[in-house]
């Protein structure tokens, strides 16, 4: 994934060109542009826009499907924006919605009607050249006390980067851009794509990042993943609070902290992984794959410190290049690229509970086909994994989010939509 182009290019550049396909973000942010031709493609698509265990589950077919509920469910489509690219809410909101705009806007959405802007980053975000732009937005659980948020874009070196903001203390949906305090800045190499794009809040309140490869295929940031001196490839942890020498604190609990390896790294081995999210005490993360699989990654928050999940040693449960690693925490789901799938798009586990047939199932979704599934996780495996009945396909998913009320949205790249899953 990546906002450039995820891929179906990525699927194979040879053997499928992508104009027409993917536009816009996700093409540019999502871009698993693959393989030796990943370059030639890139410079295309920019133009036009963005499983435990061995095959731990695999999707079934188009027509795999299971009732949802007495009457069914719907997408329904809210308002539309400027390349939104995630959707999200302050927890325990029951009115406000934040949708972030790829240029750097982070627009309200209130009710189901499209509101002012909350905060304006333009001029400070990169956009919207390859991999880069407004990713994601963040709410502490304290966030009503201390009005700090969080937010994960490509600054104007092509960095990632997160900040912190406060909102205004008078107007709840305006935030303070004069609070800016810069958290952590993680330096890009090689062809910068690939940046990741999710920052999450634990319930403890540590700050975590998942952050691309770098993106270039031949490039030697691709061993980035496996390095412990590089935060690229990485699922990161830190605490936000100020620290002596650095804008923020490292766990002490952290894998490498008094080892060798960069403090902050909580697990390795990630080549895109776009979109995760973190539910009670798990975290799911959506990692785009190359040419042969997309994965999800599940792992409690404490069993994923010091994690491998392989990349670039292994895609998916699949061998990828030479090289050893002395463990590999293979994917709890995967799929392959056939029927025109060629991008994760990671999501959420739905707690809504007017949803009763979707509940407590994992929600994703694949950039190419537009197709939303679900699967259940049953002791540490995915099962029964299906299309959701009744959802039109989403035209460039590239986020789900959840409100205050935990209600499940879905954000359209391609047509600007933002929708949410209402019963019918």
């Amino acid at each position: 994934m990546a906002i450039i182009s995820p891929a179906q290019g990525a699927v194979n550049e040879a053997r499928q060109p992508m104009t027409g396909r993917l536009s816009g973000l996700r093409r540019a942010m999502m871009s698993p542009v693959r393989g030796k031709h990943r370059l030639a493609v890139a410079a295309v698509v920019v133009l036009v826009g963005l499983a435990s265990g061995a095959m731990a589950a695999t999707p079934g077919g188009a027509g795999e499907r299971t009732a949802e509920g007495k009457h069914g469910v719907r997408l329904h489509a809210l308002a539309h924006f400027n390349q939104p690219t995630y959707v999200t809410a302050p927890p325990g909101s029951k009115k406000l919605v934040y949708a972030t705009e790829r240029a750097g806007r982070v627009r309200v959405l209130n009710g189901d009607k499209k509101g002012p802007t909350f905060l304006d980053m333009r001029g400070i975000v990169n956009c919207c050249v390859n991999d880069s732009g407004f990713f994601s937005i963040a709410f502490p659980p304290d966030y009503g006390r201390t009005r700090k948020f969080y937010v994960y874009f490509t600054n104007n070196q092509r960095n990632i980067e997160i900040d912190q903001f406060k909102r205004s203390a008078k107007h709840p949906a305006r935030a303070n851009k004069g609070s800016r305090r810069k958290i952590i800045e993680i330096r890009q190499t090689g062809d910068v794509n690939h940046n990741g794009g999710t920052v999450a809040i634990a319930p403890n309140g540590l700050l975590y990042a998942a952050t691309g490869d770098g993106g270039n295929f031949i490039h030697p940031a691709r061993r980035a993943p496996q390095s412990k001196g590089s935060l690229l490839g990485k699922l990161i942890r830190i605490d936000p609070r100020p620290g002596k020498h650095r804008h923020y604190r490292t766990p002490r609990s952290n894998p490498y902290v008094g080892k060798k390896g960069r403090d902050e790294i909580y697990a390795r081995g990630l080549r895109n992984p776009f979109r995760f999210s973190i539910d009670r005490d798990r975290i799911f993360i959506g990692d785009v794959g190359e040419d042969r699989r997309e994965e999800v990654d599940v792992r409690t928050l404490k069993k994923a410190r010091g994690a491998n999940f392989g990349w670039p040693i292994y895609e998916g449960t699949l061998r990828f290049r030479p090289g050893h690693i002395a463990h590999h925490d293979k994917p709890t789901f995967q799929y392959t690229h056939t029927g025109g799938r060629c991008a994760i798009t990671g999501g959420v586990v739905v707690r809504d509970k007017r949803l009763r047939g979707l509940y407590g199932r994992y929600i994703y979704g694949d950039y190419c086909t537009g197709e939303i599934r679900t699967f259940k996780l049953m002791k540490g495996r995915a099962r029964k994994d299906r299309a959701v009945r009744g959802l039109r396909r989403a035209s460039g998913p590239v986020a789900f989010g959840e409100d205050g009320r935990q209600r499940v949205y879905v954000v359209e790249l391609n047509s600007g939509r933002v929708s949410r899953i209402d019963p019918r």
